[in-house]
Protein backbone atom coordinates (compact mmCIF):
# COMPACT_ATOMS: atom_id res chain seq x y z
CA UNK A 1 0.00 0.00 0.00
CA UNK A 2 1.43 3.51 -0.81
CA UNK A 3 1.96 6.08 2.20
CA UNK A 4 -1.02 8.59 2.67
CA UNK A 5 1.28 11.03 1.92
CA UNK A 6 2.09 9.45 -1.58
CA UNK A 7 1.72 12.38 -4.43
CA UNK A 8 -0.39 9.96 -7.37
CA UNK A 9 -1.55 12.90 -9.88
CA UNK A 10 -4.48 10.91 -12.17
CA UNK A 11 -3.36 12.54 -15.51
CA UNK A 12 0.44 13.33 -14.74
CA UNK A 13 1.93 14.11 -18.30
CA UNK A 14 5.34 12.93 -18.94
CA UNK A 15 8.05 13.31 -21.31
CA UNK A 16 11.42 11.72 -22.13
CA UNK A 17 15.11 13.25 -23.07
CA UNK A 18 17.59 10.84 -24.45
CA UNK A 19 21.03 12.51 -23.87
CA UNK A 20 22.85 11.55 -26.86
CA UNK A 21 25.79 13.92 -27.29
CA UNK A 22 28.92 11.84 -26.64
CA UNK A 23 31.69 10.92 -28.38
CA UNK A 24 32.66 7.62 -26.69
CA UNK A 25 36.41 7.70 -25.84
CA UNK A 26 36.33 4.21 -24.52
CA UNK A 27 34.97 2.71 -27.26
CA UNK A 28 37.73 4.27 -29.71
CA UNK A 29 36.03 3.85 -32.85
CA UNK A 30 35.78 6.93 -35.49
CA UNK A 31 32.17 7.28 -34.90
CA UNK A 32 30.29 8.03 -31.41
CA UNK A 33 28.83 4.95 -29.63
CA UNK A 34 25.45 5.71 -30.24
CA UNK A 35 25.79 5.50 -33.87
CA UNK A 36 27.25 2.04 -33.86
CA UNK A 37 25.49 -0.45 -35.36
CA UNK A 38 23.76 -4.04 -33.92
CA UNK A 39 22.19 -5.82 -37.23
CA UNK A 40 21.91 -2.87 -38.94
CA UNK A 41 20.55 -0.45 -36.71
CA UNK A 42 22.10 2.01 -34.61
CA UNK A 43 22.23 1.81 -30.51
CA UNK A 44 20.18 4.67 -30.34
CA UNK A 45 17.67 3.49 -32.33
CA UNK A 46 17.45 0.21 -30.16
CA UNK A 47 17.25 3.21 -27.05
CA UNK A 48 14.19 5.00 -28.40
CA UNK A 49 12.00 2.27 -29.74
CA UNK A 50 11.73 1.04 -26.17
CA UNK A 51 10.61 4.29 -25.45
CA UNK A 52 8.48 4.80 -28.27
CA UNK A 53 5.85 2.23 -26.55
CA UNK A 54 5.62 4.10 -23.61
CA UNK A 55 2.35 5.14 -23.82
CA UNK A 56 2.83 7.34 -20.79
CA UNK A 57 5.03 9.47 -22.79
CA UNK A 58 3.94 12.54 -24.58
CA UNK A 59 6.95 13.31 -26.82
CA UNK A 60 10.50 13.09 -26.42
CA UNK A 61 13.49 15.46 -26.86
CA UNK A 62 17.24 13.99 -28.18
CA UNK A 63 20.30 16.18 -26.99
CA UNK A 64 22.94 15.96 -29.85
CA UNK A 65 26.22 17.56 -30.23
CA UNK A 66 25.57 20.84 -32.23
CA UNK A 67 28.52 19.76 -34.16
CA UNK A 68 26.47 16.01 -35.07
CA UNK A 69 26.62 14.34 -38.63
CA UNK A 70 25.02 11.39 -38.16
CA UNK A 71 21.78 11.90 -36.24
CA UNK A 72 20.19 13.31 -39.69
CA UNK A 73 21.69 10.53 -41.57
CA UNK A 74 19.76 8.42 -39.57
CA UNK A 75 16.10 9.57 -40.81
CA UNK A 76 14.06 9.36 -37.51
CA UNK A 77 10.56 10.00 -38.00
CA UNK A 78 8.12 9.47 -35.11
CA UNK A 79 4.86 11.08 -33.64
CA UNK A 80 6.60 11.37 -30.18
CA UNK A 81 9.98 12.87 -31.37
CA UNK A 82 9.74 16.55 -30.84
CA UNK A 83 12.99 17.29 -32.11
CA UNK A 84 16.64 17.70 -30.84
CA UNK A 85 18.40 19.92 -28.19
CA UNK A 86 21.77 21.21 -27.88
CA UNK A 87 23.88 18.40 -26.45
CA UNK A 88 26.59 19.59 -24.01
CA UNK A 89 30.45 19.04 -22.95
CA UNK A 90 29.02 16.89 -20.12
CA UNK A 91 25.70 14.78 -19.40
CA UNK A 92 24.65 17.11 -17.15
CA UNK A 93 24.51 19.63 -19.37
CA UNK A 94 23.17 18.09 -22.30
CA UNK A 95 19.94 16.89 -19.90
CA UNK A 96 19.77 20.40 -18.37
CA UNK A 97 19.28 21.81 -21.61
CA UNK A 98 16.82 18.65 -22.27
CA UNK A 99 14.77 19.74 -19.21
CA UNK A 100 14.84 23.65 -20.20
CA UNK A 101 13.66 22.83 -24.09
CA UNK A 102 10.69 20.62 -22.80
CA UNK A 103 9.73 23.38 -20.03
CA UNK A 104 8.54 25.64 -23.38
CA UNK A 105 6.34 22.72 -23.64
CA UNK A 106 4.98 21.49 -20.34
CA UNK A 107 4.97 22.21 -16.55
CA UNK A 108 7.58 21.50 -13.84
CA UNK A 109 5.20 19.25 -12.26
CA UNK A 110 5.26 17.06 -15.44
CA UNK A 111 7.66 14.58 -14.99
CA UNK A 112 10.85 13.52 -17.34
CA UNK A 113 11.68 10.11 -17.80
CA UNK A 114 15.88 10.54 -18.60
CA UNK A 115 17.44 7.30 -20.34
CA UNK A 116 21.14 6.39 -22.31
CA UNK A 117 21.23 6.74 -25.66
CA UNK A 118 23.64 3.60 -25.44
CA UNK A 119 21.03 1.33 -23.41
CA UNK A 120 19.15 -0.57 -25.76
CA UNK A 121 17.54 -3.49 -23.64
CA UNK A 122 15.98 -1.36 -21.19
CA UNK A 123 12.53 -3.30 -21.11
CA UNK A 124 9.29 -2.51 -21.33
CA UNK A 125 8.10 -3.84 -18.67
CA UNK A 126 10.81 -2.39 -16.34
CA UNK A 127 10.31 1.25 -17.52
CA UNK A 128 6.26 0.69 -16.56
CA UNK A 129 7.28 -0.54 -13.09
CA UNK A 130 9.28 2.87 -12.41
CA UNK A 131 6.54 5.26 -13.91
CA UNK A 132 3.99 3.14 -11.63
CA UNK A 133 6.51 2.90 -8.43
CA UNK A 134 7.59 6.29 -8.45
CA UNK A 135 4.88 9.20 -6.71
CA UNK A 136 6.58 11.66 -4.78
CA UNK A 137 9.00 14.43 -5.12
CA UNK A 138 12.31 12.36 -4.61
CA UNK A 139 11.82 10.13 -7.79
CA UNK A 140 13.45 7.15 -8.96
CA UNK A 141 15.72 5.17 -11.43
CA UNK A 142 16.08 1.52 -12.47
CA UNK A 143 18.68 -0.74 -11.07
CA UNK A 144 19.74 -3.91 -10.36
CA UNK A 145 21.89 -4.95 -7.06
CA UNK A 146 24.96 -6.05 -6.97
CA UNK A 147 26.01 -9.48 -6.87
CA UNK A 148 29.77 -9.87 -7.08
CA UNK A 149 32.43 -9.30 -4.49
CA UNK A 150 33.46 -6.17 -4.14
CA UNK A 151 36.55 -4.77 -3.73
CA UNK A 152 38.22 -1.49 -2.91
CA UNK A 153 41.90 -1.33 -4.25
CA UNK A 154 44.44 1.29 -3.55
CA UNK A 155 46.47 3.43 -6.36
CA UNK A 156 49.17 0.37 -6.41
CA UNK A 157 46.39 -1.97 -7.45
CA UNK A 158 46.71 -3.52 -3.82
CA UNK A 159 43.16 -4.65 -2.15
CA UNK A 160 42.35 -2.37 0.33
CA UNK A 161 39.72 -4.10 1.80
CA UNK A 162 36.30 -5.88 0.78
CA UNK A 163 33.12 -3.88 0.74
CA UNK A 164 30.11 -5.03 2.10
CA UNK A 165 27.78 -5.50 -0.96
CA UNK A 166 24.07 -5.82 1.02
CA UNK A 167 22.87 -2.33 0.13
CA UNK A 168 24.83 -1.75 -3.45
CA UNK A 169 22.93 -1.15 -6.19
CA UNK A 170 24.48 -0.44 -10.05
CA UNK A 171 22.27 2.28 -11.52
CA UNK A 172 20.28 2.33 -14.96
CA UNK A 173 18.37 4.28 -16.50
CA UNK A 174 15.69 5.22 -17.55
CA UNK A 175 15.24 7.67 -14.30
CA UNK A 176 12.30 9.41 -13.61
CA UNK A 177 11.80 13.00 -11.82
CA UNK A 178 9.50 15.85 -11.38
CA UNK A 179 10.74 18.45 -14.39
CA UNK A 180 11.01 21.49 -12.24
CA UNK A 181 12.66 19.90 -9.62
CA UNK A 182 15.08 18.13 -11.92
CA UNK A 183 15.97 21.56 -13.14
CA UNK A 184 16.55 23.08 -10.24
CA UNK A 185 18.72 20.40 -9.05
CA UNK A 186 21.06 19.74 -12.10
CA UNK A 187 21.08 23.62 -12.33
CA UNK A 188 22.81 23.58 -8.57
CA UNK A 189 25.31 20.91 -9.51
CA UNK A 190 26.55 22.88 -12.37
CA UNK A 191 26.63 26.21 -10.33
CA UNK A 192 28.80 24.22 -7.69
CA UNK A 193 30.75 22.09 -9.98
CA UNK A 194 29.60 18.85 -9.05
CA UNK A 195 30.50 15.66 -10.59
CA UNK A 196 27.11 14.60 -11.77
CA UNK A 197 27.25 10.95 -13.37
CA UNK A 198 23.43 10.31 -13.81
CA UNK A 199 20.39 12.28 -12.69
CA UNK A 200 19.33 10.71 -9.70
CA UNK A 201 23.19 12.12 -8.29
CA UNK A 202 22.05 15.93 -8.87
CA UNK A 203 18.93 14.83 -6.89
CA UNK A 204 21.01 13.57 -4.38
CA UNK A 205 23.08 16.52 -4.23
CA UNK A 206 20.48 18.39 -3.60
CA UNK A 207 18.64 16.72 -0.64
CA UNK A 208 16.42 14.13 -2.38
CA UNK A 209 16.54 10.52 -1.62
CA UNK A 210 15.14 8.72 -5.02
CA UNK A 211 13.66 5.31 -5.03
CA UNK A 212 15.57 2.83 -6.60
CA UNK A 213 13.17 0.26 -8.73
CA UNK A 214 14.56 -3.20 -9.80
CA UNK A 215 15.54 -3.10 -13.40
CA UNK A 216 16.39 -6.04 -16.29
CA UNK A 217 20.09 -7.17 -16.30
CA UNK A 218 20.58 -7.04 -19.91
CA UNK A 219 19.62 -3.31 -19.64
CA UNK A 220 23.65 -3.09 -20.30
CA UNK A 221 25.19 0.24 -21.14
CA UNK A 222 27.28 0.01 -24.27
CA UNK A 223 30.24 1.34 -23.20
CA UNK A 224 33.10 -0.98 -24.30
CA UNK A 225 33.99 -3.02 -27.64
CA UNK A 226 33.35 -6.19 -25.12
CA UNK A 227 29.68 -4.00 -24.35
CA UNK A 228 29.13 -4.33 -27.44
CA UNK A 229 30.05 -7.78 -28.68
CA UNK A 230 27.77 -8.90 -25.35
CA UNK A 231 24.78 -6.62 -26.90
CA UNK A 232 25.01 -8.37 -29.99
CA UNK A 233 24.98 -11.36 -28.27
CA UNK A 234 21.66 -10.16 -26.14
CA UNK A 235 19.68 -9.27 -29.72
CA UNK A 236 20.61 -12.58 -30.75
CA UNK A 237 19.02 -14.28 -27.94
CA UNK A 238 15.86 -12.11 -28.00
CA UNK A 239 15.34 -12.54 -31.75
CA UNK A 240 15.71 -15.93 -31.25
CA UNK A 241 12.99 -16.28 -28.50
CA UNK A 242 10.58 -13.69 -30.73
CA UNK A 243 10.77 -16.49 -33.46
CA UNK A 244 9.89 -19.45 -31.24
CA UNK A 245 7.11 -17.73 -29.41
Amino acid sequence: MLPADAIIPKNRTCWGIVPAAGIGKRMSTEIPKQYLTIAGRSILEYSLSQLWEVSELAGIVVCIDVRDPHWDNLGIRHPKLLGTAMGGATRAESVINGVRFLQTRGDPEDWVLVHDAVRPFASLKSIQALINNVHDNDGGLLAVPVTDTVKKVAPNQRVDRSVNRESLWLAQTPQFFKLGLLERALSHALRDGVSITDEASAMEYDGYHPKVVRGNLDNIKVTTPDDLVLASFYLHQRTNKDQVS
